[in-house]
């Protein structure tokens, strides 16, 4: 066999890459800033969305610098008082500062056009950022460190991708008030469309939503409660109410927006995607989920399943079954779907399976869930779209003779209380009215048990605990533990006619 040396090739030398500079344009930064210099006026076109680090050249970020100090401080920005401002020793192209900034202002046009050539400078910047992520991510791909994961890498650009695909618009600032009053018109039109007339999404649960308006855009909604109580379930009804309702408007430039209901992204992080599945199933069938899994059912049982699950096919709710992530992780997910099919409700089935993603909150079980009910809020904010995340209760419930939960029995962290705009506690009397069965040898004590039973049996309460918005108080609902089923209560003056009698 030949020596490798006799058999290796020399390398074919290739061109050297030819050189690209980053995306600029020098002669939009200089017509906007001569237009500033001969009319401070035009600052104030730009000035809300445009800073000095946008400007490619350095000399032109000091210029914009001292022009918009000098201007909001109320005093006139022109080459002569910007002149004393700027290293004279700075050599520009072969011309002093001074001639640099009087050439800016002979040259400058009108102001007509400085708007432009400012979202035009930020638009480059923008490309330029994008670049920069682009950079960074192939160098920390090769040179990562021990304990930089590529998860924690993908993390972190698509992070830093949406702060860039959500900065720079355009609006804000001061408008018309006659605007204000259309933005108003246009939301009561809104929540006149939308099942119920509220303001918020529809949970489906009539009684809770003339409670609570609905679910309302930016909101931390926690919903708690011991085993058993369902909240689980009550989650998995309302998201689906709100899928099932969902009907959707495609805009002239094409983006679709959410007219009712809404599209609806579920963390399982406790149950599987099929379990949620078999429970929606149940819960639309009125078959039991138990009778379903052990194929316990009828011919006819089975063709009911068969179409509801053709008819479920296009629910717009989508599940992540992955269990343990953190709390970053799921934002990253979350920003993900609303970027690719739109986003309108998140629910978290529950916050204490979620982990915290620095390592000084894993060390204390209480700083890890302030954290994440404060990144929780946070993405309900950046996305404009409620949280509904669940939460266990302490024990202590257990030890009192009043099991009804209150605001002292969000377990590990005061923070849960805090960070929700909204509380929600799902109690059923009827969970603890079984516990509490006599003998049946003691006649008395059965009959009062059979009786207390009538009451509370398929009885459910929502307590509403905390809410920033709206009112305090307790809302009943009907409750079919068979098919884990939470439906509206008909109130007892409004009950079929064979019932009253």
């Amino acid at each position: 066999m030949a020596p490798i040396e006799s058999v290796a090739r020399k390398p074919v030398e290739a061109a050297p890459p030819a050189y690209r500079s980053a995306p600029h344009n020098i002669e939009a930064e200089q017509a906007l800033l001569g237009a500033i210099l001969v009319n401070n006026e035009a600052l104030y076109r730009v000035s809300d969305f445009l800073e000095p680090e946008h400007f490619f050249e350095p000399i032109h970020r000091g210029i914009f610098q001292i022009s918009r100090d000098l201007i909001r401080a109320g005093k006139i920005a022109t080459p002569v008082t910007l002149k004393t401002f700027v290293d004279a020793s700075i050599d520009i192209g072969g011309m002093t500062v001074g001639q640099y900034l009087a050439r800016l202002a002979a040259e400058a046009t009108t102001i007509i056009n400085a708007e432009d050539y400012g979202r035009t400078v930020y638009d480059l910047h923008i490309r330029r950022s994008l670049i920069q992520v682009g950079e960074d991510m192939v160098n920390v791909a090769y040179d990562a460190p021990v304990d930089f994961s590529p998860k924690l890498q993908i993390e972190d650009a698509e992070r830093r991708l949406y702060d860039l695909a959500e900065s720079g618009r355009y609006d804000g600032g001061f408008q018309r008030f006659a605007n204000a009053l259309t933005t108003a018109i246009d939301m009561a039109a809104h929540a006149f469309q939308r099942d119920g007339k509220l303001s918020g999404i529809a949970t489906g649960l009539d009684d809770l939503d003339r409670m609570m308006g609905g679910l309302q855009p930016s909101d931390l909604i926690v919903l708690a409660g011991r085993p058993g109580m369902g909240k689980t379930s009550l989650a998995t009804n309302i998201a689906y109410n709100v899928a099932k309702a969902w009907q959707g408007e495609v805009k002239a430039d094409g983006h679709q927006t959410t007219v009712n209901g809404g599209i609806v992204g579920f963390f399982s992080l406790e149950m599987s995607a099929e379990q949620l599945a078999t429970r929606i199933i149940s819960e639309q069938t009125e078959i039991p989920s138990n009778q379903i899994r052990r194929g316990n059912i009828s011919e006819s049982d089975f063709e009911k399943i068969k179409d509801y699950s053709i008819e479920l096919q296009n629910l717009p709710l989508f599940v992540d079954e992955t269990g343990g992530i953190s709390v970053a992780q799921l934002a990253a997910r979350a920003r993900r779907l609303k970027r690719q099919r739109g986003l309108d409700l998140i629910v978290i089935d529950y916050l204490q399976l979620l982990s915290g993603s620095t390592k000084r909150s894993n060390e204390n079980r209480v700083q890890e869930i302030t954290e994440i009910t404060t990144k929780l809020k946070a993405l309900a904010k950046e996305l404009n779209t409620p949280v509904i995340a669940l939460s266990q209760l302490s024990r202590q419930v257990e030890s009192r003779d009043d099991k009804h939960p209150q605001l002292s029995d969000l377990r590990e962290s005061g923070s849960i209380e805090q960070d929700a705009d909204v509380v929600l506690f799902v109690y059923r009397e009827e969970y603890y009215h079984v516990m509490r069965k006599p003998l049946e040898s003691d006649r008395e004590k059965f009959a009062q048990w059979l009786a207390d039973a009538d009451k509370v049996s398929g009885k459910a309460e929502v307590i509403i605990a905390k809410q920033r918005h709206g009112p305090t108080g307790t809302v009943e609902l009907q409750f079919d533990g068979a098919i884990t089923k939470f439906s509206n209560l008909a109130a007892s003056d409004h009950l079929p006619q064979r019932f009253g009698e």
